[in-house]
């Protein structure tokens, strides 16, 4: 099916929390849309009323995304321009949208998505902990067998999580690993902003006995490997290097293939040869 002829669908981030965050193409795809699917219309229309945009707004959540996205891919289908936004940054992140999106591939439909504001990335960067490899989980597991299988990962781990579960998931890494390195986010771009860097057992205690306000975003530094862990990946980089690889190359394909963060095997391996 040619897109041509048909409407299409913009994927729109909107503001986490200052609204002179929201970018001017953003803007523009608002005011161009036949129709704009929002989270909640009530949070969009102030956003829209701040800058003086006048568009028809229907209601897209999580308890009605199937029939909605049936009734907007029709819409499209007659050439219709449909905006997509949520509360607050990206749709589809941890947020409605990947079933409308989904429809509109299946149907040949033209998918827009504009760049714009993102908790985790914003988190993971105010963090000044590794981003050369790291992990969005969206939502952190409620079982704590499931959190602390997460928590083992090797690479940075970013999460959104309920303030009032944040010193029980803190209290879980620290029983694990005390020193591991924490950030909590709390209140991104808005006027309370607060960002908290600490190990795990000190954030363990500190947030035991006065439990954060607000949105917030914790980032993780990736656990430490045991030396059993290390070195059958080790052992395999080796071999590719003795057979002729380069060994920043070797270690990407070595990490891709283990889960072990390509820079530590890298180090581990130059540490290894002779002076």
């Amino acid at each position: 099916m040619s897109t041509t002829a048909c409407g299409r669908l913009i994927v729109c981030p909107t503001p986490i929390g200052n609204l002179e965050d929201v970018t001017l193409r953003v803007l523009s795809a608002l005011r161009e849309a036949d129709v704009v699917a929002c989270e909640d219309t009530r949070r969009t229309r102030v956003l829209l009323e701040r800058y003086g945009v006048s568009a028809k707004l229907v209601s897209y959540h999580e308890h009605n995304e199937l029939p909605r996205a049936t009734q907007l891919v029709a819409r499209m289908q007659q050439g219709d321009v449909v905006a997509l936004v949520s509360d607050a940054g990206t749709p589809l992140v941890s947020d409605p949208g990947f079933v409308l999106v989904r429809a509109c591939v299946a149907a040949g439909l033209a998918v827009e998505v504009l760049p714009g504001p993102s908790a985790a990335v914003s988190a993971l960067v105010a963090s000044a902990l590794p981003s050369d490899t790291w992990r969005f989980v969206g939502y952190l597991p409620r079982k704590r067998s499931e959190l602390g299988t997460l928590l083992r990962a090797p690479e940075t781990i970013v999460a959104f999580e309920s303030p009032n579960r944040v010193a029980a998931s803190l209290a879980v890494l620290a029983s694990a690993d005390p020193q591991r390195p924490v950030v909590v986010c709390r209140e991104l771009t808005k006027l309370h902003e607060e960002i908290v860097r600490g190990s795990a057992g000190e954030l363990a205690e500190r947030y035991a006995a006065e439990p954060p306000r607000g949105e917030v975003v914790l980032v993780i530094g990736g656990a430490t490997l045991s030396e059993p862990e290390l070195a059958p990946a080790l052992a395999a980089l080796r071999k590719l290097v003795e057979a002729g690889a380069k060994p920043r190359a070797a270690s990407t394909v070595v990490a891709s293939l283990t889960g072990v963060k390509a820079n530590a095997l890298y180090r581990a391996l130059t540490q290894d040869e002779p002076a």
